[in-house]
């Protein structure tokens, strides 16, 4: 396929698009729709019922697991299916990534628009705005829109400065009253933007010039519908809780790619997010109805039969939350809304909207990343009461030994030009053991979610990190 063909052609798709679904509509009205629009798919409603059915459904069934002679051999056997799941992961070979664009076909490179949504962001807007408006791309073929949310702080001085300096930088000032947090922001803005292709950014993100011309052709298949830069955490070197979190996006980074490999579930994760403009529209813009506007959007395009692309080169770093507290707070935000995409949206999963090897890999993960940890409550109880191993015990092990080897394997990766001598092999290898340990702060997270959105219900609001201005990374 030539490096600068841009398909947008979606035609092995044998279902109609998604975004007919969440807003019933008919073929002749299909043509144009405004994302802010309510919504008429019903899945959305009644999250806290399922929730707790769910709950329960993991409560009672570890119990029983544990009343019955056989029930640790049956999650045995289980454990065993999933094992060979993790071998596939674990042995594939990335998908390579391509040739940035050529020089010579400048006149044919796609027309690109740069999102970021910022509320109070004064500490760190202007070198976003400076590092996107200098890109290595032309001029013309691209635009930076920043999405002022009502900001009380300097950000609106700092904005309107800016637009004197860079032509392509244009601001929209979101009135007190808006409504759809983050997302509705986005698609406020989506309504006013050209680009074949928007890339969303916070405002903390620091990338580098050459990142368009390295990540659009990313999109030269035809079934990728979004592609998803690596995080870096700017400020790691600071603490305990920074140094976690740099582990674990090593550790994302490296079984997503791997996931994606044997044509399993890639992830948006917001920051240094791309998608393309035609796959947008047809699962039905960002959805104002969540608090991850980029979980939510991962199971649209997987829905909607898309692809999503992990890339690792250009990275985007991001400030890391410094402490316990504000790390707890962010991370039951993401739990919370990773939790909620598979309340929403179970009814399609089932209805074959997804193929099987992405559905068997969804459950997989479904099974680590959130049934577990539900799970482990009742278990540990259970455990102590009758005095025996956990039930769980060998899917437990499972997931921290998966964990353990994927962290380490993302370290190296993200670090490709060092090489592996005996005193990097232990600094990776420590690295590894203290992202493992920080990485436990999951289970807690993701056991206390489940719990309250079952007796609670959630109220929707933009919830930002503070961001600070610190952490300068030579990308």
């Amino acid at each position: 396929m030539p490096a600068n063909s841009w398909p947008e052609n979606h035609s092995y798709r044998s279902f109609p698009p998604l975004r007919a679904i969440l807003y019933n509509l008919s073929d002749s009205e299909e043509a144009s729709i405004d994302p802010a629009i309510a919504y008429s798919y019903s899945g959305y409603e009644g999250r806290r019922a399922k929730a707790a059915i769910l709950l329960i459904v993991a409560w009672t069934g570890t119990i029983a697991l544990h009343l019955v002679s056989w029930g640790f051999w049956l999650v045995v056997g289980f454990t065993g299916l999933l094992c060979f799941q993790a071998l596939r992961i674990l042995l594939a070979r990335p998908h390579a990534t391509p040739e940035p664009l050529a020089e010579a076909d400048r006149s044919q490179w796609p027309s690109v628009s740069l999102l970021v949504a910022a509320k109070n962001e004064e500490a760190v807007i202007a070198r976003l705005v400076k590092m996107l408006c200098h890109q290595d791309y032309p001029p013309e073929k691209y635009e930076v829109w920043v999405i002022d949310d009502c900001s009380s702080d300097r950000t609106p001085e700092i904005l309107q400065a800016l637009t004197q300096e860079y032509p392509n930088l244009k601001v929209l000032r979101r009135p007190a009253n808006a409504k759809g947090g983050k997302s509705g922001a986005l698609n406020e803005a989506l309504l006013k933007t050209q680009g074949d292709f928007l890339g969303v950014f916070d405002a903390d993100a620091q990338v580098s010039p050459d990142m368009l011309r390295r990540l659009l052709p990313m999109f030269n298949e035809t079934r990728v519908g979004a592609v998803q830069m690596q995080k870096v955490i700017a400020n790691a070197p600071l603490n305990f809780w920074t140094r976690g979190q740099e582990a674990e996006m090593a550790l994302d980074l490296y079984f997503q790619q791997q996931r994606v490999a044997v044509k399993g579930i890639g992830e948006l994760r917001g920051n240094g997010q791309f998608v393309r403009r035609s796959a947008l529209d047809s699962c039905g813009g960002w959805n104002e109805l969540t608090i991850t506007d980029d979980l939510d959007l991962t199971m649209r395009l997987h829905l909607d039969g898309w692809d999503i692309e992990v890339i690792t080169f250009p990275a985007v770093s991001e400030e890391g939350v410094t402490s316990l507290k504000a790390l707890w707070h962010q991370r039951n935000r993401w739990g919370e809304g990773g939790y909620q995409r598979y309340l929403d949206y179970w009814r399609l999963i089932f209805t074959n909207r997804i193929d099987l090897l992405k559905t068997w890999d969804m459950f997989g993960f479904w099974i680590m990343q959130y049934f577990l940890p539900n799970a482990a409550v009742p278990d540990l109880l259970m455990a102590i009461y009758l005095k025996h191993l956990p039930v769980m015990s060998p899917l437990t092990t499972l997931a921290i030994a998966l964990s353990f080897v994927g962290m380490f394997a993302g370290l190296r990766r993200v670090n490709p030009q060092s090489k592996l001598t005996v005193s990097n092999f232990f600094s990776i290898l420590v690295k590894t053991i203290r992202g493992t340990l920080y990485m436990l702060h999951w289970f807690v997270i993701i056991a206390s979610v489940g719990i309250r959105i079952s007796v609670r219900p959630k109220q929707l609001k933009w919830v930002k990190t503070v961001h600070q201005g610190t952490g300068e990374l030579p990308l």
